[in-house]
């Protein structure tokens, strides 16, 4: 699965199933159908259905994007397991499993996985508790099926006892944790919601943040958000051009026994040389 192409999850409830036949509209690359916050605990058993059902009307409207189901969180006895084996025998191509903390937790999540034959599948895990941003490297290198992993505000801060603020630096510390986290993982960072749903220049401007600090994509709660994020974490052709001509500039000068270069003005080196290579492979591109 490549960072290309979670730049954007867009969640619909798996009770709802004429929303989630609206998620292809805005071209996500991943629709979750959401098990747990989404889904009122009434309506739980009877969604675990309409989510399978969901995931085929969408699989049969052409919807090209990834579809995963998120579950209710492994702390959610009475839930969990039921999930997982709707989860087995849906069309989806990965699980979202929500308050992930422990390396344990996650073992024993993808042992069962294994036991249902669907370990070929991916897994996005949640952190989005204390305890799971502590241990979000040990965690996250426990696993062999995750792909993703996204940090999940709300929940961390209700969990710290803390307070949500425009600013947003309550969750400096956490989302940086779990960006370094994924990365020392070789799992696709995806930052938390902007529950504004319809202020794009708020939306906007914390996607900007979570570029900077190393995520490849955002959930998204409204359907408005996913184009912003493709918009971001999608390089510009003028970007592309740059890297592409940063490295040129860069293996010309390796060829002449150098290991560095002036590049436009500019002094490159190995970092600048990484940089470049990670924007074309945020736009597709292999160098």
């Amino acid at each position: 699965m490549s960072a290309a192409r979670l730049r954007s999850a867009l969640f619909a409830p798996a009770n709802r199933p004429d929303l989630v036949a609206k998620t292809p509209r805005t071209g996500p690359d991943a629709v979750i159908i959401d098990l747990e916050d989404g889904t009122p605990a009434s309506a739980k058993v009877t969604a675990r259905a309409q989510a399978a059902e969901a995931a085929a009307a969408l699989r049969a409207s052409g919807y090209p994007g990834y579809v995963f189901l998120r579950v209710n969180s492994p702390g959610a006895a009475d839930l969990f397991d039921d999930d997982l084996r709707a989860y087995a025998s849906g069309d989806f191509d990965g699980v979202v499993v929500p308050k992930t903390e422990t390396a344990r937790q996650v073992a024993g999540v993808e042992a069962r996985l294994s036991s249902l034959e669907v370990a070929d599948r991916a897994i996005i895990w949640g952190i989005e508790s204390v305890r799971g941003v502590v241990e979000a490297v040990p965690a996250l290198g426990a696993s062999k099926q995750g792909v993703a992993a996204y940090f999940g505000a709300e929940d961390y801060i209700a969990d710290l006892g803390g307070r949500r603020t425009l600013r947003g630096e309550e969750t400096f510390y956490a989302r940086t944790a779990v960006a370094q986290a994924c990365r020392l993982a070789g799992l696709i960072a995806i930052d938390q919601v902007v529950t504004a749903l319809t202020d794009a220049a708020r939306f906007e401007a914390d996607a900007q943040f979570a570029l900077d600090v190393g995520f490849g994509g955002k959930m998204c709660i409204h359907p408005s958000q996913v184009a912003i994020c493709h918009a971001l974490f999608t390089p510009s052709p003028e970007a592309v051009d740059r890297a592409r001509r940063l490295l040129d500039c860069y293996d010309a000068a390796l060829a002449d026994g150098r290991a560095t270069a002036n590049f436009e003005g500019q002094m490159i080196d190995g970092p600048l040389v990484a940089q470049a290579r990670q924007v074309l492979d945020r736009a597709g591109e292999a160098r």
